[in-house]
């Protein structure tokens, strides 16, 4: 058994490696999918498009292109317009079977623009969505409540390039269409503060339920590329994220504050978290009170040099509980989970199990920390102390590890319920401290190299992972098709 995984996890970097070729430049959708041909409706290759198949809770009755709104596919003219003009036209067919925007062939530059429900947007696989760089263009919008400020700067923040509230059914989704955030100009006004308001990201829906993502690749986002926030039943599924390995808060997929979420089969190279559970933060996150929990993690590969593979918190103060996450594939990452909190946090990060991650070359396979001190104002409460707990690993194999794990949890306020089982962790060369532990309680069996001492407490077999379904695990779609006219 051993042997198959590390076979398996040979074959997984070979096939991924070439991730680490466009990790440390500003990605381009050439580099997303293959070169574009003319923007019509003809492939440079092959026949005509003549029929579009996609995944939905419900197939659409009225489909629309961008095209009849006045969109222009050249990569220069801005389509802002055209794209709210498209939503609002085909909102009014929510209660009669629902409308789909269908995005051509072409680079479709625009500001940020707003979804609607029983809705699905749809990109051609040589359809390029721009955000366009000029700031003015992006909206100002209020805080998340849970946050209190925006998370670069006090105060508001700007709208996310595709964004919605309120929403009920939603997909976005196409034949691997890119988006692209042109985060650039936006990363580089960031480390010069030039910024005066928190970064939009590239997708956000808020308040939400039936959320389906699909099957396209977002490169070069502002900051975070999905968050659904205050949202349930979500899907992201086949998403490919890319950004440059230094930029700034580039995260992969957040959801925040969210139930019943599944996220699998994709493919992150992030400049931080290519997963990270949020739940608000600090004493407004602990105000609004809604939790993020019951979410699948499944077959993702990430690269992050410098962040976690999946990372919970830092801003967890609603609570984040029942987390399953499992064959998990890292190469170049700092951590392959990351549990993020600190005095102040309150709430609670309890019942999250992983199995079956294959890492290599990382600077801690596991690593939680009670010490996070970054805070949104000095009001929050110092006595309000987190609870982490019932925390299993099992099934791990490490390669090149710096250290095999950094616990760190808070003094008073031990991490408790610490399960690992079945791990092997191959050092790099000359590496003296294996385990680096305080303020944790656990226990363990099978782990080479020896666990620290607070968790050498012996477990019989692996480490406890449910065998029950979550609903949105049963939750499957429609298969919907369309023929262009």
């Amino acid at each position: 058994m051993e042997s198959q995984r590390h076979r398996s996890f040979s074959i997984t970097i070979k096939l991924t490696t070439w991730l680490l070729l466009i990790a440390t430049v500003s990605i381009s959708p050439s580099h997303a999918v293959p070169r574009r041909g003319p923007y019509d409706e003809k492939p440079r290759y092959g026949n005509p498009i003549t029929e579009i198949k996609y995944s939905s809770p419900s197939c659409r009755a009225h489909v629309s292109s961008l095209t009849e709104f006045g969109g222009v596919g050249d990569g220069t003219t801005l389509n802002t317009n055209a794209f709210r003009s498209a939503v609002e036209h085909l909102s009014q067919y929510s209660s009669t079977g629902g409308g789909m925007l269908y995005v051509p062939a072409g680079r479709w530059l625009t500001g940020p623009f707003n979804l609607t429900s029983y809705f699905t947007l749809y990109l051609h696989k040589n359809a390029t969505i721009l955000g366009t760089q000029d700031v003015n263009q992006w909206p100002l919008i209020d805080p998340l409540p849970s946050y209190g400020r925006g998370r670069d700067k006090p105060g508001g923040r700007y709208s996310s390039l595709i964004g919605g509230a309120n929403l009920t059914d939603v997909v976005i989704t196409g034949d691997n269409g890119t988006i692209d955030g042109q985060g650039a100009s936006w990363w580089q006004k960031f480390h010069k503060n030039q910024l005066k308001y928190t970064r939009g990201y590239l997708i956000e829906l808020l308040y939400s339920d039936q959320i389906l993502i699909s099957n396209l690749t977002l490169v070069n986002s502002p900051a975070w590329n999905i968050h659904p926030v205050y949202s349930s039943n979500i899907v992201v599924s086949g998403i490919t994220i890319l950004a440059p390995v230094h930029s700034p808060n580039t995260d992969g997929i957040n959801p925040d504050s969210c139930s019943q979420v599944r996220i699998e089969d994709c493919y992150v190279v992030s400049g931080d978290d290519c997963v990270a559970i949020k739940s608000g933060w600090d004493e407004y996150g602990i105000s609004y009170g809604m939790p993020s929990q019951h979410i699948v993690i499944r077959r993702l590969t990430c690269i992050s040099p410098t962040s976690a593979v999946i990372a919970l918190g830092s801003e967890m103060s609603g609570g984040i509980q029942d987390v399953r996450a499992e064959d998990i594939t890292a190469i170049n990452s700092e951590s392959g989970v990351r549990i993020k909190t600190a005095p102040g946090r309150g709430a609670y990060v309890k019942d999250v199990y992983v199995r079956g991650m294959n890492l290599n070359t990382m600077k801690w396979a596991f690593w939680m920390t009670g010490n996070y001190k970054s805070h949104p104002d000095n009001n929050y409460d110092p006595n309000a102390m987190p609870e982490v707990t019932s925390i299993s690993y099992s099934n791990v194999v490490a390669t090149q590890v710096t250290t095999a794990a950094r616990l760190e949890g808070i003094p008073n306020d031990a991490f408790t319920g610490i399960c690992i089982s079945n791990v092997t962790v191959s050092m790099a060369k000359s590496k003296k401290y294996t385990w680096t532990c305080t303020d944790v309680e656990g226990v363990s069996s099978d782990v080479s190299p020896q666990p620290c001492e607070p968790l050498q407490g012996k477990h019989e077999g692996s480490c406890p992972f449910p065998t029950e379904s979550l609903p949105i695990d049963t939750v499957e779609f429609q298969q919907c098709s369309y023929t262009l006219p």
